[in-house]
């Protein structure tokens, strides 16, 4: 496959400053890319990498300053349109309308004729399976689940009973989408045996909408009552947790290693950073950032940027940390004042 620089340009509403003509075949970084190759960058970090690479043609954004004799595609949104060409070189996978002999389809379910679901994947009673959706080795689809159209589920997907995956999601590989709840009621009577956890049934459904990605073995629970969801287009990275009854608002980012606490609704656009962790029954509103690690206690309103652990306000996570990096120096100096006073005392 390649393509004209002019031709990858117009395709994505950029232009070409020198050679349009120049063939491409690959999308590669700037230190690997050849004359036939384009290359992306962004970030003032490579600059060096940017200022040796035999790329043909790199990717820029409209302001980027660039050194005479360099070809470049200008783009008003270069990631935006670095995206969109990589995507030309390495299309998504398209289903082979196929049902392996080692798949198991239980009475009752539908698969369409244009799907594909390979060996050793499990569709259960009533389950619906949508158009040129592909099932891979070891995915289950519980009994009465739907999922929708073009969809893509990785190896040891579970999607559970009565659960909805959208159109177009992709679900990674072990992600689960309706593993119980964790509710239990504690019992300090028992059943003579001593006290005890009494399971809450989680008798509701996990949904995600049109669009959404789970990351590898992200689990999105099942409600208690009702339903958990993730709104159209949000984005789940690998190993996040999501729990019963959460509500994720349309296109969310939610980073690696992040847990939500039951019955916390987040808004539109939120963006987390890894290993955020947020208590139950919170209302995030639409547009909040937090950075990586902080721990969000209380309701946070819209637009707003949290940091730090408990989470406060961005500005206010800075001038604590900076006050927190003085604090050995500010140690020091009380205690000289401590002994200068101690001998101004012992000196009347």
């Amino acid at each position: 496959m390649h393509f004209s620089l002019a031709e990858l340009a117009n395709r994505v509403g950029g232009r070409v400053e020198g050679d349009g003509s120049i063939r491409i075949e690959r999308v590669m970084p700037l230190e690997e890319a050849g004359p036939s190759d384009i290359s992306f960058f962004s970030n003032r970090r490579y600059v060096a990498e940017f200022a040796a690479t035999r790329a043909g043609a790199v990717i820029v954004g409209e302001g980027e300053q660039v050194a005479p004799g360099r070809t470049v595609l200008r783009s008003g949104n270069a990631y935006l349109a670095f995206a969109r060409i990589s995507t030309l070189f390495h299309p998504p996978r398209e289903s082979v309308p196929e049902i392996s002999p080692q798949a198991v389809i239980l009475e009752g379910a539908v698969v369409d004729p244009s799907a594909e679901v390979q060996a050793l994947a499990f569709v259960g009673r009533g389950a619906t399976i949508g158009a040129r959706t592909i099932l891979f080795p070891g995915v289950v689809v519980g009994h009465g689940a739907r999922v929708g159209d073009d969809c893509i589920l990785h190896p040891n997907v579970v999607v559970g009973d009565r659960c909805v995956v959208g159109n177009r999601c992709i679900l990674q590989p072990g992600a689960v989408l309706g593993g119980d709840g964790f509710g239990f009621a504690f019992d300090m009577e028992g059943d003579g045996s001593g006290p005890r956890h009494v399971k809450v049934p989680q008798s509701g459904i996990a949904e995600i909408e049109d669009d959404v990605e789970l990351g590898v073995n992200s689990c999105v629970d099942r409600a208690t009552l009702g339903r958990t969801v993730v709104r159209r287009g949000a984005k789940i990275d690998n190993l996040v947790q999501l729990a019963h009854n959460v509500e994720i608002g349309p296109l969310s980012l939610i980073a690696a290693q992040t847990g939500i606490s039951g019955s916390t609704k987040v808004g539109m656009g939120v963006a987390m950073g890894g290993q955020v962790g947020i208590v139950g029954h919170l209302s995030i509103g639409d547009g909040a950032r937090f950075g990586a690690k902080a721990g969000v206690h209380n309701d946070v309103p819209a637009g707003e940027v949290y940091s730090g652990y408990p989470a406060v306000p961005h500005r206010d996570w800075l001038r604590e940390s900076a006050a927190l990096r003085a604090l050995p120096a500010l140690v020091k100096r009380v205690r000289e004042l401590e002994k200068t006073m101690k001998k101004l005392q012992e000196e009347k």
